[in-house]
């Protein structure tokens, strides 16, 4: 994990160039990231993913892509939001920047993703049962349905971040 602020403010998670993924825990073992025998791996999915975000089936659940770009991105569990870090200065101006950035945005259509408890998020490219040598982090979400809803919010000249927001369902549990 990366901190650019002071230890225990926010946790950020960066790529080596792929997209992000939120595995859920229980399938974990499942994603194979660039390795495997098949003709497209998962990393190689998951880089087929066209937009800021996707869903992909992994095991008998479905893993979250951040798409789009490869930015440093964290969860704000305030928020029920990933935010990435496209452009700003510091971390203090960005994370400044998301309660406005949130008010203000032109969200995608919502799009259903049913989560069985935490993800992990990481390197698209590792494989699951390796993110312990991984950059990643671990995000607690309840059990059921979420709407998950994306946004590119410029708040100012040179800031710039990319906003994935979860919201939970009314509905049955998984």
């Amino acid at each position: 994990m990366v901190r650019y602020a002071e230890p225990g403010t926010v946790e950020w998670v960066e790529s080596d160039g792929g997209p992000l993924v939120a595995v859920p825990e229980t399938v974990l073992p499942f994603w194979a990231g660039a390795d495997g025998d098949d003709l497209a791996s998962d990393y190689d999915r998951a880089c087929e993913i066209d937009g800021t975000f996707g869903l992909l089936p992994v095991g008998d659940r479905t893993a979250l892509v951040l798409g789009d770009e490869p930015a440093a991105t964290c969860y704000l569990p305030e928020h029920g939001t990933f935010v990435r870090w496209c452009a700003a200065e510091t971390e203090d101006e960005l994370l400044a920047a998301v309660p406005d950035a949130l008010a203000t945005a032109d969200w995608t259509d919502d799009v259903r993703w049913d989560v069985p408890g935490p993800v992990v998020l990481f390197d698209s490219a590792w494989p699951g049962p390796h993110t312990d040598r991984a950059d990643s982090l671990r995000v607690t979400l309840e059990p059921g349905p979420y709407a998950v809803r994306s946004a590119t919010v410029r708040p100012g000249p040179e800031t710039w971040l990319a906003l994935v927001q979860l919201r939970a369902l009314d509905g049955p549990r998984t």
